[in-house]
């Protein structure tokens, strides 16, 4: 019992926070397009580059762990590499200017890095 304990909270619970942060990051992203639209004060705060990088910076210590344990845990590289490429995408989309593509490729990152951790979540099982 203390074993599937510690095994939930260090790649299960791990990857359930990462889908349920690649989800905030998916609510940030179309927030801001239609706070945009309705409202240009309010969309210079959301999309401030230091959101984004910030967003990343946390992205990249939590895929790495949980996505890393999970090849050390059931062994299926799968995973991790769509979680990397996700991470990929979403460091890529940093580099192009602020606007439509930028959040297009970053909700594509997103989506990415949470499938990712969703077929992680399913290796477990």
């Amino acid at each position: 019992m203390a074993q599937t304990t510690r095994l939930w909270w260090t790649t299960l619970g791990l990857d359930r926070i990462a889908i349920g942060l690649s989800g905030l990051c998916l609510v940030h992203c179309l927030a801001t397009a239609v706070l945009i639209a309705l409202a240009s004060a309010a969309g210079g705060l959301l999309l401030d580059p230091h959101v984004h990088e910030i967003g990343l910076a946390l992205a990249i210590p939590l895929g790495a762990i949980a996505l890393g344990r999970g090849i050390w845990t059931h062994g299926y590289m799968m995973p991790s590499a769509v979680g990397a490429l996700g991470l990929g995408v979403m460091a890529g989309a940093l580099t192009l200017p602020h606007g439509d593509t930028e959040v297009l490729y970053t909700m594509i990152g997103v989506g990415l890095l949470a499938l990712g951790h969703d077929l992680n979540r399913r290796a477990h099982a």
